[in-house]
This record gives structure tokens, C-alpha cells and sequence, in this order.
């Protein structure tokens, strides 16, 4: 998975707490050791060290030669103090050297504090939890489910080697890390029944360029046992950044920034508010209203004061007096109602709550971050439209509207038509986007499911989609040649991650202008995944009872089975065929209308090429004159009629990021099979799998 630094995440820092201190190291203290753990200081303190040394809530206990920290209850073994990178390093006291043991305690992200996390000036640390510039991620987490069946059809049920232990049925873990995608409540089997969720450290962050980086397992996919002992005994690292260090040194609500390179923490001035989104230095409007509480009351108790002494009062005081005769009985009275009303449905509550506390714990573990689609109802949908005000397109299978989260953040909602096929559009979209997370794939933002309205929320693109700036249009501005190239680039990331970046293989089936939307920053997303396929990530053809797709964008095997199977190279055809209307900033001919070839622009442009003649490009310098070529080279390979003869999307990225002198001259395109023996070997396709489609989701802002 490759995460740019545009990324919008809230990360989850794992802050120990979020108390004022406001007490510092003290000169005369003696570091202290226990076990292998040695120099214990500040801000920590080992139990029976001298007042004043280290802070209380940070303090270490020594037992049988161990250092333990209590973290919310729990018992914990400090395995290593890192005092450069201001983090701490723990386990579960219930994690051992046997197989037989298992964490002791519940930890979560909601224990922890949600901040804009301060970042360090060079990002070359590669582990987690450490911070890398503009770069966040949640942390892993590992749950463990007691089934009384053992499950053998999902290979995310890894089970725990338990033989010789006192354990009944079988014990399963279960990583969940976003990357690919989270474990549902649905994913719950039958009979399995959650024992306890942890974290632990079981993936690498690998920095592929810049500005991109890639999210791995640590050891390989092959998940067995030993690995999940391994990775708990290795244990999860907490930070003391910013409630101890920065505010030592900064002050209250003021970020801070460590350079690695220099390891000094820099403050930053620029504030940042616990419970408003607002950088004002009084942190927004809650402060203020929280202080005009204050005074009002004190001014009542100072009113009811004056009355009671029969002192001269102000005209605050009128108004206090006024609200003691009047308003306080009726208050007293039902303050004390409600506290009966109150006792009885806590005590149901605390009843209910007992039935469904293992949900709780499921439903926490589940919504540790951000990135799973919600749920919503149809009146939030409404009203995050405002009853469908702004519409920004309309597709075959429905309309796409502009709304408004209630965080502030734009969306598009996509409402689907009452139709017998939206069924399996609104599942496909749901399972196929809902688990996929990478910056050039549009990210599913929730749903609505209520009768028989559908509705999918997805980020908002404020740039639309790329066919209105790739074709002519009055009053449009053409992208640049090197745009359009970092573009096709980032099309191809997206779509090569769709193919193999998951332990499932995605034929999106459908890549066109009008389902490539970009953001803000022109960067490509790819979208609408209706029509998309999932299949195991080894097949090499897959099974299609109908032809899917945009016709000038689908691959012939879809229609001539004798030409070779379907595969993941009909997405690399599309992309060829998008490819050559970016660089030529046109349409292609349709071959059903016009057969000659000297009005089909691919042909015309082999042509050019194979008799070395100049193909003049409008308003082209000489660097964009190759780079045309070479976008035209690689489409020319990407259309070729046989499957076998077509790169890979991997082969497409690495030519895309190479020199043009590497890509060889393609063989001229055949749009045909030369032979055909029987009409059986034609596919017969839906007509409605692909002719809904030519009803294209052209997002554009209505604002």
C-alpha cells in the first residue's frame, strides 16, 4: 500500500496520559534500575525512589526482578526505555515463553488520546509506533477468539498451537490492520466468541521515494503461530512526546517538532485545541462559554449572599434573587425526580449492558480507526445534502450528489436506482472498495442501507473526473503534457495495486475518463467499482458468464473467447486505451462505426511512429514531444488484441518511470481476430452489464 503525504489521516499517538505536569527532573536524583532495565529517570521514577524523583503516574514496580507498569489497570513488563525517541516499550504480562499464554488485558485506541501528533523533520524510522513528516498510521492490533468449532474457510483465522495446554476448543487470532482491509462483526463466526484484543507490532513501513511509502507485514504474509507469539512477546511502544516533553518545554497546547537528525524538539506555536477545531489561543468558543457558566452562577450565589445578609446588592444580584424564590425549588424538585428516573435506568442499563458486553468489546475493536465505512441513516443522508440540493452527475445506476459530514468535510453521495441489478452494484462497491485503502483508489466513506434506498459515500473530488480535462471543450483548460503523464502514472499505481497489493485480485472491469476523478492536488483516483470482480489473487483467467464493461474501452477476449482467456489484462487494455485519448486529447474512433484505419487514431499513430515521421503534438516542447511518445509506445503494447502479448500493470508502471529508449517498438495493433471458425466463439455479452455504463458519473462542482 503506498501512502502519500497528502494523506488527511488523524493519527493515533499512544500517549501514556494527558495531565499538566508541571514537575521536572530533579538534579539530585539517582537513576534507578530493576532487572535488565537499567537508568530509570525522569519522567519515570521506580517505586520507593525519593519524593520528587520522576512523576507519580509514570511510576515502575519491581517485582521478581522485573520493571511492571500499570497502563489502565493492566500489568505490563517494560522490556525497554528509549529516552532519545521519548517511547517506552511493553507487554502484556500474560505473554510468556510458552505457547500456552495469552495477553491478560483489553487495550484499544479509544484509550488513547486522537491529536494531531507532532512529526519528526526526516522520515527514516520505519517501525512503528515512530512518527515519520506528514505520515499516519493506526496502530496494528491483534484479537484472539475462543471458537468451539474449529474454522477452516478463512484464512484470516490463524490458530494458536495450543496441544498440552489447558484450553478448551480452539483459539484463533486474528490480525487487523487496515491495510488491506478490517475484521467485521459479519466476519465473527458462528460459535466464536471474542477473548481478548491487544496490539502488537507486525508491520514495517518500507519508503519507496519521497513522498510514498509502502506498509508490509513484517515477516511475509504467511502467518503461522510462532510469529503471533513472537510479535507479542516483541510487545508495542508508547510515546511521552507531547504531555511531558512538550509541555515541559513549550507550554500547554502548543505543538512541538523533533528533528531526528539533531534529536532537539522545536516548538511550534501554532495551538491546537482539546475540544474544538479551532487554533485560536483561546481554543474556540467551548472555553468561553464554559467561563460565561462560571460567572453566571457565581453571580447567583452571590445575589442569593446579599439576600440572606440583607446586604445592598447590585442588579445581578435582583436577578439571583429572583431565580432562588422562583427557579431553585422547582429545580430541587425535579433534580430530585430525575435522579429516580435516572437510578432506575441506569440499573437497566447496567442490565443490558451485562448481556452485551462482549458486542462492546467486538464493537471497540472493530472502530479503533477511522477507515471503516459507516453506516449512516437515510435522514443523515438527507440532510448531509441538504434534500439533494447540489447534483454533480448521473449515472447509469444512479444520480451523485454533493454533501456536507457533520465534521466539515465535503462528500460525494452516489443514491442508487431502484433497479434489479443495483442489488449487486451496491455489494459489489461495498465489498470491493470497503476493504481497499491506497491514495490513487477512491476511498468509501459509508453507506445507507434502509428499505430500498442505496446510497454510497465517498470523498469528495473538487476536481471532478478526467475525461472534462482531457477532451476539448469550449471554455476548458487542456492539462499539460507532463500533468497528464503524472497522471497516467498514478492511474497505473492505483490500478496495479488493485491487481496485486491485497491477498485478493480486483479486476475493476470498467477504467474510462469518466471513472478517474481527481482531487484538489490533480491526483488520480480511481472509481465506481460496480462492475468490479473478486478473484484469487494466483488465478491467472478467471471465469466471466458476460461481457462488462464501456464499449471503446473493453478488451476483445470479452467478446472473442478465442483469442485467449480474461484476465487481470483487460484493465491493462482500458488504461491503454485511456492512456491514448490523455496523450492524444481526443476520442477514438469507434471500430463498429468506422473500420478504416486511417480514421483510427491508434493505427494512424503506429503508423507515424513505424516510419520514424513527426507527429505534431499542439503547443509541445521538445521534452514533451518524448514524453507523448513514450505514453504513445506504452498504449500501443497496453491495446494489443491477444491478452499474452499485453504488459502487466507492474510492466506499465516500470515503463511509465523508465527511459524511452527501453520500451521497444509494439507490434501494429489488430483490433480483429484474423479467423473466427464458429460463431460460438463469439462471448454472448448482458447488454445490460454494459450498456448502463455508457451513462457516464461525470463529477463536476455545482457550488
Amino acid at each position: 500500500m503506498t501512502l502519500l503525504s497528502s494523506f488527511s489521516y488523524v493519527s493515533i499517538i499512544f500517549l501514556l496520559f494527558l495531565q499538566t505536569c508541571s514537575a521536572k527532573h530533579h538534579p539530585s536524583c539517582a537513576p534507578s534500575s530493576c532487572g535488565k532495565i537499567h537508568n530509570i529517570t525522569y519522567p519515570f521514577r521506580l517505586k520507593g525512589d525519593p519524593q520528587g524523583c520522576g512523576l507519580q503516574r509514570y511510576e515502575l514496580d519491581c517485582i521478581n526482578n522485573i520493571a511492571v507498569f500499570t497502563l489502565f489497570s493492566g500489568k505490563y513488563h517494560v522490556q525497554e526505555i528509549n529516552y532519545i525517541k521519548y517511547q517506552i516499550r511493553l507487554t502484556d504480562a500474560g505473554v510468556m515463553e510458552d505457547a500456552c499464554s495469552f495477553p491478560h488485558y483489553f487495550l484499544y485506541s479509544h484509550n488513547f488520546s486522537f491529536i494531531d501528533i507532532p512529526y519528526y523533520s526526516t522520515p527514516d524510522v520505519l517501525t512503528f509506533p515512530d512518527m515519520m513528516e506528514d505520515l499516519f498510521v493506526s496502530y496494528p492490533t491483534i484479537a484472539f477468539l475462543n471458537c468451539s468449532n474449529q474454522v477452516t474457510n478463512d484464512p484470516r483465522y490463524v490458530e494458536m498451537d495450543t496441544h498440552g495446554c489447558n484450553s478448551k476448543g480452539h483459539i484463533y487470532a486474528i490480525q487487523h490492520d487496515n491495510n488491506c482491509y478490517g475484521f467485521s462483526l459479519m466476519d465473527i463466526k458462528v460459535g466464536c466468541s471474542l477473548k481478548v484484543a491487544t496490539f502488537a507490532n507486525y508491520v514495517k513501513i518500507i519508503k519507496l521515494s519521497e513522498n510514498s511509502y509502502s506498509v508490509e507485514m513484517k515477516d511475509g504474509f504467511n502467518v503461522s503461530s510462532y510469529k503471533i507469539q513472537k510479535w507479542l512477546k516483541e510487545g508495542f511502544w508508547l510515546s511521552w512526546l507531547v504531555p511531558i516533553i512538550c509541555r515541559d518545554k513549550c507550554g500547554k497546547d502548543v505543538k512541538c517538532v523533533m528533528d531526528e537528525t539533531t534529536q532537539e524538539v522545536q516548538c511550534d506555536h501554532h495551538r491546537y485545541c482539546h475540544y474544538v477545531t479551532t487554533t485560536s489561543t483561546n481554543c474556540g468558543m467551548l472555553p468561553r462559554i464554559h467561563e460565561y457558566i462560571i460567572s453566571y452562577f457565581h453571580g447567583i450565589m452571590t445575589g442569593l449572599w446579599s439576600r440572606i445578609t440583607f446586604r445592598t446588592i447590585e442588579i445581578d444580584g435582583f436577578i439571583a434573587i429572583y431565580i432562588g424564590r422562583n427557579v431553585l425549588p422547582i429545580f430541587i424538585v425535579a433534580r430530585y425526580l430525575f435522579g429516580v428516573v435516572f437510578l432506575f435506568g441506569l440499573l437497566i442499563y447496567r442490565w443490558h449492558r451485562r448481556h452485551l458486553s462482549l458486542y462492546e468489546n467486538i464493537e471497540w475493536f472493530l472502530l479503533d480507526n477511522n477507515l471503516n465505512p459507516i453506516r449512516y441513516e437515510y435522514g443523515e443522508i438527507k440532510r448531509m445534502t441538504r434534500s439533494f440540493r447540489v447534483k454533480l452527475g448521473e449515472g447509469g445506476f444512479g444520480s451523485v450528489y454533493k454533501g456536507k459530514l457533520r465534521s466539515g468535510s465535503n462528500v460525494a453521495i452516489k443514491m442508487l436506482n431502484n433497479s434489479k441489478s443495483i442489488g449487486q452494484e451496491f455489494i459489489n462497491e461495498v465489498a470491493t472498495i470497503g476493504r481497499i485503502h491506497h491514495i490513487n483508489v477512491v476511498r468509501l466513506v459509508g453507506y445507507c442501507v434502509e428499505g430500498k434506498k442505496r446510497a454510497l459515500v465517498y470523498e469528495y473530488m473538487p476536481n471532478g473526473s478526467l475525461d472534462k480535462f482531457i477532451f476539448s471543450k469550449e471554455g476548458s483548460v487542456p492539462l499539460s503534457y507532463s500533468k497528464a503523464y503524472e497522471i497516467s502514472l498514478g492511474i497505473a499505481h492505483g490500478i496495479a495495486y488493485l491487481h496485486q497489493g491485497c491477498d485478493i485480485q480486483i479486476l475493476h472491469f470498467d477504467i474510462k475518463p469518466h471513472n478517474i476523478l481527481l482531487d484538489d492536488n490533480f491526483i488520480p483516483k480511481v472509481s465506481d467499482f460496480g462492475l468490479a470482480k473478486l478473484y484469487p489473487i494466483n488465478d491467472s483467467i478467471v471465469t466471466l458468464t458476460a461481457a462488462r464493461g464501456t464499449l471503446g474501452y473493453m478488451a476483445p477476449e470479452l467478446f472473442y473467447k478465442n483469442i485467449g482467456g480474461v484476465s487481470y489484462k483487460v484493465d491493462v487494455y482500458s488504461f491503454g486505451m485511456l492512456l491514448m485519448e490523455m496523450t492524444s486529447r481526443r476520442r477514438n474512433t469507434n471500430l463498429c462505426e468506422e473500420h478504416s484505419s486511417q480514421h483510427y487514431f491508434p493505427l494512424w499513430i503506429y503508423d507515424q511512429f513505424k516510419e520514424e515521421k513527426y507527429v505534431d503534438m499542439e503547443d509541445a516542447s521538445e521534452g514533451d514531444k518524448v514524453l507523448t511518445k513514450k505514453m504513445f509506445l506504452i498504449a500501443l503494447w497496453c491495446i494489443q488484441l491477444k491478452p499474452r502479448d499485453r504488459p502487466s500493470i507492474k510492466e506499465v508502471v516500470e515503463m511509465l518511470e523508465g527511459e524511452i529508449e527501453s520500451i521497444e517498438m509494439p507490434p501494429r495493433p489488430s483490433f480483429y481476430p484474423h479467423e473466427m471458425s464458429t460463431p460460438n466463439d463469439i462471448i454472448k455479452s448482458d447488454q445490460e452489464t454494459w450498456s448502463d455504463t455508457t451513462s457516464f458519473n461525470t463529477y463536476h462542482d455545482g457550488d
